[in-house]
């Protein structure tokens, strides 16, 4: 690793290599690449499910100032571009996570609130079929499972 690059945990990349892929893929998907942009879609990379005041806070640790609307705004663009997920356990604030192109399910934890991915166990999208379309083209199938995570659950 360069001198003065360092690696976030869970991103397995340094921070230089980890900005030009960011970079990249908001030019590719046609938008500017701004401050804002960067800090957010690092902050949902290295802290998966996170929700907006985690993003939020993430994002004034790594510009100093940056509003609230702006980080919801933001949110919005990188998940109309597909560059973010949005998920939205019910009873719990909205969260955000970069595992894309798959489709993978969520456990929410009743007690603390945390949320973990699942994955399908037959592999593709989607991987539940239902009964009847009635008339839908069906892409994805949304799960979410309920319980006590490990520490909760002691």
């Amino acid at each position: 690793m360069a001198t003065g690059a360092t690696t976030t945990a869970g991103s397995g990349l340094d921070d230089g290599a980890r900005r030009a892929r960011h970079e990249s893929e908001l030019r590719d998907h046609g938008l500017r690449v701004t401050a804002a942009r960067l800090a957010v879609l690092d902050a949902v990379e290295v802290q998966q499910h996170a929700d907006a005041d985690d993003v939020l806070r993430a994002a004034r640790a790594a510009l100093g100032s940056v509003s609230v609307q702006a980080v919801y705004d933001v949110l919005h663009t990188l998940t109309d571009k597909g560059l973010v997920r949005r998920i939205e356990p019910a009873g719990h604030p909205a969260r955000y996570e970069r595992r894309l192109g798959d489709n993978h399910h969520h456990v929410v934890c009743r007690g603390c609130g945390a949320v973990a991915d699942v994955d399908c166990t037959v592999g593709h999208a989607p991987c539940l079929t239902p009964s009847s379309t009635s008339g839908f083209r069906i892409d994805t199938a949304e799960v979410t499972f309920w319980g006590l995570c490990p520490d909760c659950a002691d």
